[in-house]
């Protein structure tokens, strides 16, 4: 959808250079019949610089695309203004970026979830502070699996994992016979008071729609809008907080090995490729098997605990979930699983519900990522 309309804008604002080209004498342009003069061929290049550049924006400073679009839309209109007659039709592409305008700040406004995660994250980086070296004697209580695990991932002679910030893209679906839809994530994960914040954008046949999970603290709560206007799913309660607390586990496990050293974790070796976990975190206690290539690498995580929302997020099923993962590769000095799947393990049979690749990570974050 982005893409879509940024090719909008960018034929939108190449029209007005034939205003632009008449008005300042570089063409003589038929079908624009009225007079331009030089002051509003000077307009017509700059709303065509700025309707560009706001194509432009969308991708590499995405924090002013609304400023550049804003101001587009006032240079564009008023050289459309000038020569009505020519160029009214114009008006029509201006509607359209208008919408496309309300949509954005409602999407990344003050209200929006783009601005509630970003407060969220900054609240958790005001309490940073620096950490100890992750040590070989922080591992000798661990399973020898989970010891190699660790150092496979580069995390021993490194800062304790206090905090991490991740981007991801990717396919998600409601169901098996769901279509699935496109989505890029952003999620930053605390671990000295365990929190979880992870924000979703999706598309499905052009449709924009958002997803906030939450979980601060002992609750969690998953929203999800259509359109960042109508509320689709505000799921919350006691099943929405054994299922985050499920899933705040697998993220410890999959993107901050260097963090299984807590004391929250107790262990319980199965063979010498996998072991049983047990996490606590306020209160409440989930259980999960890790599975382990010879050389430490984790390939799977299954949990019993973690409950299927339903469509409206008020009810859960709880049933087995499990997250294959493969294409381990480099991210710095981490090794880190590169894609993996979420998985249902249904009474009518398994499917995969998420396919998703982790795009970058960065831990120990002093100051909210750029987005």
């Amino acid at each position: 959808m982005r893409i879509l309309f940024a090719l909008f804008l960018g034929l939108h604002g190449l029209l007005h250079l034939l205003g632009a080209a008449k008005g300042l004498g570089l063409a003589d342009v038929a079908q624009l019949t009225q007079p331009i003069t030089h002051p509003e061929g000077v307009l017509w290049l700059l709303a065509a610089v700025l309707i560009l550049a706001t194509a432009v924006s969308l991708f590499v400073l995405p924090r002013l695309w609304l400023v550049f679009g804003i101001s587009a839309l006032i240079l564009s209109q008023l050289a459309i203004s000038f020569s009505w007659a020519d160029a009214g039709y114009g008006t029509i592409p201006n509607i359209i970026l208008l919408a496309g305008l309300v949509l954005g700040f409602l999407s990344s406004g003050p209200r929006s979830f783009h601005a509630e995660y970003n407060r969220e994250v900054a609240q958790d980086l005001a309490r940073s502070v620096p950490t100890m070296l992750l040590t070989e004697a922080d591992l000798v209580h661990l399973p020898a699996v989970v010891q190699r695990y660790i150092r496979r991932s580069g995390a021993v002679g490194l800062p304790k994992v206090q905090n991490f910030s991740a981007r991801y893209h990717g396919q998600i679906r409601s169901g098996p016979d769901s279509s699935w839809m496109s989505f890029t994530g952003r999620q930053h994960n605390a671990y000295d008071r365990p929190s979880r914040l992870f924000l979703m954008d999706a598309s499905k046949s052009g449709v924009p729609f958002q997803a906030f999970h939450r979980f601060v603290g002992p609750s969690a709560t998953m929203r999800v809008k259509v359109a960042s206007l109508v509320t689709l799913v505000n799921a919350a309660g006691p099943e929405m907080d054994e299922a985050e607390t499920v899933t705040l586990f697998n993220d410890l496990c999959v993107l901050a090995p260097g963090a299984l050293i807590a004391g929250s974790i107790r262990w319980r070796e199965i063979d010498d490729k996998s072991v049983e976990a047990s996490f606590t975190n306020a209160g409440r206690t989930i259980r999960a098997v890790l599975s382990f290539k010879e050389l430490g690498e984790l390939i799977n995580f299954v949990a019993d605990g973690r409950g299927a929302s339903s469509s409206d997020g008020r009810s859960f099923t709880k049933m087995r979930w499990s997250t294959p993962l493969t294409a381990y590769r480099s991210f710095g000095v981490h090794r880190l699983m590169g894609s993996g799947e979420g998985i249902w393990h249904a009474p009518a049979g398994n499917y995969s519900y998420l396919r998703f690749v982790l795009d970058s990570i960065e831990y120990n974050v002093a100051r909210p990522p750029l987005l």
